[in-house]
């Protein structure tokens, strides 16, 4: 078994083994306020705390601290569980009655899909790519060099091939290296990014249509008003259609400059995460940041990395999956890291969420981390590409 991925005939051939920080400087400000003889005097003092939590902590006299956090996925259900607690569109997970809060998760996982080395059987994986958890915590996996998509039921020894598995080829009822996919399941319906094929396809019953031709689809999404988002990593470019309206070419909503480093620019896209203000997040792969591109935006921001490749908290290595939760705290698979950080927009730094412990096989470790989503409990799932399985990291409470 290969310990690289020539991913997308971009030249990867060697994963360097890098470090990792195991302490963050954190700096925590407390302002007092002193009042004497009727005159409000304000003193501001700054202390330097050496954090191994990895966290950053601030703390104010005047200001209760309260943490939050919404639970997200990277892929989409596009439907209103009959449950009025739960909402889930455009891969955010509303909870009603829970307060977010900064979460933290155990930092050994358990293997709840594949871990039986790479391989076409039923318990096993070859290169998994971007996944998706339902309600019941079934997980959803693009099986991309088994060319298929597979749904293992929760607690289960093996998985069900939903779509392809017919071996790689351009029929209908095959895929070649599908890369993600979106999962409707009140209508049996999963669009695929059939990346070898260069199209994207949609499933319904084990019936097939193809949506969009002559595109390098790497990341998919939908937004609240049900509009397609395609990356397009040949092209370094995103765009988007509207539903049934697949032939007009869509509208590029990030990149389509040319392959660059500048602000409108992307270089190798790949995963895409769309939140409510149908802001566009893009893994920039080549570039080892992730974009922001607002709405009707005619360049973006850097929102995590941008510091040149490195393992240093404020940079990445090649980033793959995104997922970006509704206090806008920007989750990141950081492939040569062999770990998942998390970015706050306008911080310099991330923190180390999961793994960043060099990469191999055991439960505190990553290799290639690839797709990113959680569950309605707020579990963070690592498609873990390079050890073929799908790792589960539960949240602390």
């Amino acid at each position: 078994m290969p310990k690289s991925e020539n991913e997308d005939n971009t030249g990867e051939s060697s994963r360097p083994r890098t470090g990792s920080l195991t302490t963050i400087i954190s700096i925590s400000t407390i302002l007092i306020l002193i009042k004497k003889a009727g005159t409000t005097i304000n003193k501001t003092t700054t202390t330097t705390d050496a954090l191994t939590t990895k966290r950053i902590i601030l703390k104010t006299s005047t200001t209760k601290t309260t943490n939050h956090t919404i639970s997200t996925t990277k892929t989409t259900i596009l439907t209103t569980s009959n449950n009025s607690q739960r909402t889930t569109m455009n891969g955010t997970v509303f909870c009603k009655g829970k307060k977010p809060k900064f979460n933290k998760w155990k930092q050994n996982a358990t293997t709840v899909a594949g871990g039986n080395g790479y391989g076409q059987k039923l318990d096993q994986l070859y290169h998994p790519h971007g996944i998706f958890i339902d309600e019941k915590k079934n997980i959803f996996i693009a099986d991309r060099w088994n060319h298929r998509i597979s749904e293992w039921k929760y607690s289960t020894k093996e998985g069900k091939i939903i779509a392809g598995g017919n071996g790689q080829g351009n029929r209908m009822d095959q895929l070649d290296s599908p890369t993600d996919m979106i999962v409707d399941q009140q209508n049996n319906s999963i669009i695929i990014a059939d990346l070898g094929n260069r199209r994207v396809v949609q499933w319904v019953n084990q019936t097939q249509q193809i949506l969009i031709k002559n595109i390098s689809c790497y990341g998919l999404a939908i937004d609240k008003s049900g509009f397609l988002y395609v990356s397009d990593w040949w092209k370094n470019e995103v765009r988007r259609w509207k539903t049934g309206e697949y032939d007009n070419g869509g509208i590029i909503v990030a990149g389509g400059n040319g392959i660059g480093h500048q602000l409108n620019q992307l270089n190798s896209s790949g995963y895409i995460f769309i939140d409510k203000d149908q802001s566009v997040y893009v893994s920039d792969r080549n570039n080892h940041r992730v974009m922001k591109w607002r709405k009707d935006a005619k360049e973006g921001t850097i929102v995590a990395g941008g510091n040149g490749q490195g393992t240093n908290l404020s940079q990445l290595s090649r980033p793959y999956g995104v997922i970006v939760d509704d206090l806008g705290q920007i989750y990141v698979a950081d492939w040569f890291n062999d770990r998942v950080v998390r970015w706050r927009e306008g911080k310099e730094e991330g923190e180390i969420v999961v793994g960043g412990n060099d990469g191999e096989n055991q439960p505190n470790q990553l290799k290639g981390p690839n797709g990113l989503s959680f569950d309605d409990e707020e579990n963070l799932y690592v498609a873990d590409l390079l050890n073929q399985r799908i790792a589960k990291f539960e949240i602390i409470f």
